[in-house]
């Protein structure tokens, strides 16, 4: 297994994001709600450096709010600095459509560690 340790669990607090370098591959890690996620660093859609985008919230329109587009995800959602497609730093989808996306990779904590996986990246577009 590649793995490659990110830092310690106190340079990712929440809200928080860093670029780090895993092996040969540039990988954000993002502390979302207390729990991290690795997203790559390429955006699928021209390839620009996804993970260097701003992480914020979006627009949203439900049932539940009587169809109203309403701010909301604060922190959840990550935005391509080229071209501003927004995806979702939880799952890697993009929230344009479920077909584009990038792929999560694995993260884990042990101790004060925080190590991220380059292997095979979590399933996310699909949920193959």
């Amino acid at each position: 297994m590649a793995e490659y340790r990110a830092g310690s669990v106190e340079d990712f607090p929440v809200g928080s994001h860093k670029v780090v370098t895993a092996g040969r591959l540039v990988v954000g890690v993002f502390n979302v709600g207390g729990e991290l996620f690795a997203l790559p660093n390429i955006c699928p859609h021209q390839f620009g450096p996804l993970v260097e985008g701003t992480v914020n919230g979006t627009m949203t329109c439900t049932a539940a709010t009587g169809w109203k587009h309403e701010w909301g995800r604060r922190g959840e959602i990550l935005t391509c600095p080229w071209h501003g497609m927004e995806f979702d730093i939880r799952t890697g989808r993009s929230l344009a459509s479920e077909k584009i996306g990038v792929r999560p990779y694995s993260v884990r904590v042990e101790g004060d560690d925080v190590f991220v996986s380059t292997d095979r990246p979590r399933p996310a577009i699909g949920g193959d």
